[in-house]
């Protein structure tokens, strides 16, 4: 399977052979390989120093494509004819307990490198240009059992380095592994350790985790292992106690659950369509489309139990945390948009709505559409197959009258039949606010009666010109 490595770096490894040094390809390239995935990062391990392997790099190189941001942690990169390789100089790593930061300091073997790595399917290494497999921790056996279990002890491994502990649940996700035992308890003794580690790394992570094949048993171990209470405490909070009467559904499982339909509805990848798997945006609005429901859970007379306004809290809670995670403004302002819009459309299940709440319903989503149409689809997990196909029947609906009402409106792009130059014009006034309140006026009419022509258009202008001043 190695041997399909590009010949450049076959060549790569016979010139660092050359040069009297040691070169093998380690960690998750080595994993995927034997996996039989693809993996686009090759990272290499070398007993070289920086300085030497900076001098192989550029012969190797040819052109110079070298760089060396992390020169300082023994880390040089290169390309030649699209081929990228990062090639790390042996490590042995000794950390403070109370920051993330390793203090580098090089090593003399292979096999000493490999000790350091986070889990032994990722320690281990295949040698150039022999091709020679190195696996002194036996992960080609843990691969093959597909078991999370580190190198050397795993409390060690977790006070040395806390991210591990999220690499671990992520790798769940994306890999489908099980944590083996001991790790596992290691994690649920050190989770508090997480703390220390930056929020950009922790966001990294989670990421990583809901872009996976298998985000419901990453974020199910992240709170068992008790991850979750320090990183996104909003998710066990979701575990509410159900009442002896059970007039609330179990808000953790569900949401859950909504993730997992939610990702049913993503387009395939490489598809082009709509929602392309794996979104990010879909995922992440499935997840915290209801952490508003423990802060806003009340009980009515009679028992009834309400969670009033719940997207609204949920909306501004999410961005709290996106924020606190170091999420783009932009992600962020998206999911929780649709998390305060996830039950706009429980109204129209109710009472089918005029046209214009159809617009209104189109224009408040934006670009956002095809993901509310699928978040809101998610959100149905009633075992009550009657009302289960009631909704489905209600939305099918609302997607039929908004296709339908595009046709005819270009609905996704509604603006007032009057610009603000026209409007201007015709009310004989300059730029300044009296222009925003009159565009604002023609959307009304605009979303309220559909396309109202130039001319009504006019007349509605000057009337609420007329109304203003009068009033």
């Amino acid at each position: 399977m190695f041997r399909a490595l590009p010949e450049e770096i076959h060549d790569l490894g016979r010139r660092f052979e050359a040069a009297g040094f040691e070169l093998a390809l380690v960690g998750g390239p080595v994993r995927d390989a034997v996996l039989g995935r693809s993996s686009a990062d090759l990272d290499f391990t070398t007993s070289a120093r920086p300085d030497e392997t900076e001098a192989i790099l550029r012969t190797w190189t040819r052109d110079g494509g070298i760089w060396d941001m992390g020169r300082d942690f023994g880390t040089l990169g290169g390309v030649r004819n699209g081929v990228k390789v990062e090639i790390t100089t042996y490590r042995t790593e000794s950390y403070d307990p109370t920051s993330r930061k390793p203090q580098v300091a090089y090593g003399d073997t292979l096999e000493g490198d490999l000790s350091r790595r986070d889990f032994t399917v990722n320690a281990m290494a295949v040698r150039l240009p022999s091709l020679e497999l190195v696996d002194p921790f036996d992960g080609l056996a843990d691969l093959s059992r597909t078991v999370l279990r580190t190198p050397v002890g795993p409390e060690q491994s977790f006070t040395d380095d806390p991210l591990r502990m999220m690499r671990a649940v992520r790798f769940v996700s994306q890999l489908g592994f099980r944590i083996e035992d001991a790790t596992a308890d290691a994690i649920e003794s050190l989770a508090e350790r997480i703390t220390i580690v930056s929020a950009e790394r922790v966001r990294e992570e989670l990421v990583k985790l809901m872009l996976g094949a298998h985000p419901r048993g990453g974020l199910e171990l992240l709170v068992e292992l008790g991850l979750s209470a320090h990183v996104l405490p909003e998710l066990p909070a979701l575990s509410l106690e159900i009442d002896e009467h059970h007039h609330h559904k179990d808000v953790y499982q569900h949401t859950l659950t909504v993730l997992d339909q939610a990702i049913d509805l993503e387009s395939p990848a490489g598809s082009g369509g709509p929602c392309e798997a794996p979104d990010l945006v879909l995922r992440l609005s499935a997840l915290f489309h209801d952490i508003g429901k423990p802060a806003t859970r009340r009980y009515e007379p009679g028992g009834a139990v309400t969670f009033r306004f719940h997207e609204t809290v949920g909306a501004k809670m999410t961005a709290k945390r996106m924020k606190a995670m170091t999420f783009d403004k932009d992600t962020t302002k998206k999911v929780a948009r649709l998390v305060e819009l996830h039950l706009r459309f429980h109204g129209y299940a109710e009472a089918p709505w005029s046209d214009s709440a159809v617009r209104r319903y189109v224009t408040d989503a934006g670009e956002l559409l095809q993901h509310l149409h699928r978040l809101t689809r998610a959100d149905v997990t009633t075992r009550n197959r009657r009302k289960a196909r009631g909704l489905a029947r209600a939305y099918d609906e609302l997607e039929a009258r908004i296709d339908h009402l595009a046709e005819q409106e270009e609905i996704g792009r509604i603006r007032p039949d009057l610009d603000g130059n026209r409007i201007m014009e015709i009310l004989g006034i300059g730029p300044g606010r009296e222009v925003g309140d009159a565009y604002k006026h023609l959307l009304e009419l605009r979303m309220e009666h559909g396309p109202l022509g130039e001319d009504r258009a006019s007349e509605e202008l000057k009337a609420w010109w007329e109304a203003r001043d009068q009033g």
